[in-house]
């Protein structure tokens, strides 16, 4: 028996762009909900330079940047349309999805805006 091989997405690929956009918008509420804070378009854009090298992989700092405010614009417009425990409850279910074997429906929404989002920019 072999061992299965999992190729890595391209970091250009929408998906991937997408999936980064859902986890650092994952990251900013709960940090949000946590400390009453936000993080800013640098420090997103760090995050998302710090994720990717764990994977040997890099965006240009204007890419992260933009991946980042696109972040930043949605995690602020669900805590301005949702209620506390809404807000907390969504930061929950993203962080969670953040686990490959995690399935969630919201989550699964989530991931559509943030394509959305990437598709609009």
């Amino acid at each position: 028996m072999h061992p299965q091989t999992h190729s890595t997405p391209s970091v250009d690929s929408r998906g991937t762009r997408a999936a980064l956009i859902f986890t650092l918008t994952a990251e900013r509420l709960s940090i949000f909900y946590e400390h009453a804070q936000w993080i800013t378009d640098a420090q997103g854009a760090t995050l998302i330079a710090d994720w990717l090298g764990r994977s040997n992989r890099s965006l240009p700092l204007a890419d992260r940047r933009q991946l980042s405010t696109l972040s930043d614009g949605l995690a602020r417009q669900i805590t301005d349309t949702l209620s506390r425990e809404a807000g907390l409850y969504t930061a929950h279910e993203m962080m969670e999805a953040l686990d490959p074997n995690y399935d969630s429906d919201l989550a699964r929404s989530m991931m559509e805006e943030c394509t959305q989002l990437l598709d609009a920019d």
